[in-house]
């Protein structure tokens, strides 16, 4: 059986440098909502991996440094899992907003907002790369992969096998620090959702 686990990043501050909005690291909240989940893996002992792969951006790398002694693995980098590269933070959210609703639907997903980013369809073609090259070579394995909300939104796609139109009827929900995991039989082609967005970590 083959399991996969994917961790969306804890909460994490963006500050200007070099006049660029930039991920300056986990915030108090985010850092005491991965070390929730970190006590709940510890204590629980849910989930128990043969590879712990991360994105290497601040907020994830940061978010897997508190939960690696709960899960007992090194921490992997793997530049294939960061978030989606739409643009350099030079564009401010309120402009980014502005400029995606002026795009109509059927362009949406081709529009390059700075050249030699990411466009949403080679991002989603990235994540569907990245996700088989894993399952692939970590068959028959547990798998846990820190990444970002986008790419686990994206790896819906991947798995349920649907195409762009369905983003405009549903979007799942992934909150910070949440749990998404599938599981596939040994010698079955079907993948299983087990659970999404869990995050009953954060309950008070």
């Amino acid at each position: 059986m083959t399991h996969i686990y994917l961790i969306r990043h804890a909460a994490n501050i963006d500050g200007p440098v070099d006049g660029k909005m930039t991920d300056v690291g986990l915030s108090p909240e985010g850092t005491a909502d991965a070390e929730r989940l970190r006590d709940r893996l510890t204590t629980g002992g849910e989930i128990k991996p043969d590879v712990f792969i991360v994105s290497p951006e601040r907020r994830a790398h940061e978010t897997a440094t508190i939960l690696q002694p709960a899960l007992g693995q090194p921490i992997t980098l793997d530049e294939e899992f960061v978030e989606w590269k739409s643009d350099d933070g030079s564009i401010e959210e309120e402009e980014f907003m502005r400029r995606w609703k002026a795009v109509p639907k059927p362009h949406k997903a081709y529009y390059r907002w700075i050249e030699g980013f990411e466009n949403r369809m080679e991002f989603s073609l990235r994540v569907h790369l990245a996700l088989n090259r894993i399952l692939q070579q970590h068959a028959g394995k547990t798998i846990v992969v820190l990444t970002h909300g986008a790419f686990i939104q994206m790896s819906f796609m991947y798995f349920f096998g649907y195409g762009e139109a369905v983003l405009d009827r549903a979007m799942p929900e992934i909150r910070r620090t949440s749990i998404t995991n599938w599981y596939q039989n040994e010698g079955d082609d079907r993948w299983n959702l087990e659970r999404s967005n869990d995050c009953h970590h954060l309950s008070p």
